[in-house]
C-alpha cells in the first residue's frame, strides 16, 4: 500500500493556501474529498491506502482565489486544476501545488 499527501501553496502571496477544495479520484470515483487547512494540508488525505495505479487529484483553485478577493476573468483561466499522477511502487507520494491565477506546478516531493 501507498500513502499520498499534498500541499497547496498560493504564489501570489508566498503563503499556504488556506481552503482550497480538492478531490483525488481513480477511474472517474472519487476516492476522497476535503480541504486545505491553514499550513495547506491536509492531514486527513494521508491515511487513505492507495495501491499501485493512476490517480487524478483534482482543486478548485478559482473558488480559492475568488475567496482572496482575486479579480478573475469570465470564465477564470484556471478554474480546476487537475494533477494526473501514477503510483508505481509502495510507499508515500507527496504531490504539491503551487498556484496563481494563471499559472500553476507541481512535482513528486518527499
Amino acid at each position: 500500500m501507498s500513502s499520498l499527501s499534498t500541499h497547496v501553496l498560493d504564489t501570489v502571496s508566498g503563503r499556504p493556501a488556506s481552503g482550497v477544495v480538492f478531490r483525488l479520484l481513480s477511474s472517474g470515483k472519487v476516492l476522497f474529498s476535503g480541504k486545505t487547512d491553514q499550513d495547506g494540508r491536509c492531514p486527513e488525505l494521508r491515511s487513505l491506502p492507495l495501491t499501485k495505479g493512476l490517480y487524478l487529484l483534482e482543486f478548485d483553485i478559482g473558488d480559492y482565489f475568488r475567496s482572496q478577493g482575486q479579480q478573475l476573468a469570465d470564465p477564470p483561466f484556471l478554474d480546476r486544476v487537475p494533477v494526473a499522477f501514477g503510483l508505481s511502487e509502495e510507499g508515500h507520494a507527496h504531490v504539491p501545488l503551487l498556484a496563481a491565477p494563471y499559472s500553476y506546478s507541481t512535482y513528486r516531493g518527499s
